[in-house]
């Protein structure tokens, strides 16, 4: 009786060695998919980030403009300046990448 439980036991690892085999030669068999989809997700999360900088060919305007309200006393040798309201600046910037068409990116 006891040969019967020793075969029995090497005809399921047989089994689970084979299995293991098909699952391996499944995954082997469907990699070039698996790499074109992960492929296709990083290009399409690269393109969703927008345009990319160019040290040579980007262009930025960059306009700041500062404005406050000051009173200037001048008294027996004694400057002083009173700010009358809260000063206020303003940050315009624009980018513009120049031929881009032309640019390779490696």
């Amino acid at each position: 009786m006891f040969k019967f439980l020793r075969k029995k036991k090497a005809q399921s690892t047989l089994e689970y060695a084979v299995l293991i085999i098909i699952v391996i030669g499944a995954l082997l068999s469907i990699q070039v998919y698996i790499k074109r989809g992960v492929q296709g997700r990083l290009k399409q999360a690269a393109d969703d980030v927008g345009d990319q900088f160019s040290v040579g060919n980007t262009n930025v305007v960059m306009t700041t403009t500062t404005s406050s309200n000051t009173e200037e006393t001048f008294q027996h040798g004694v400057s002083a300046t009173t700010l009358l309201d809260d000063e206020v600046t303003e940050t315009t910037m624009n980018s513009m990448i120049d031929n881009a068409v032309f640019e390779y990116w490696g």
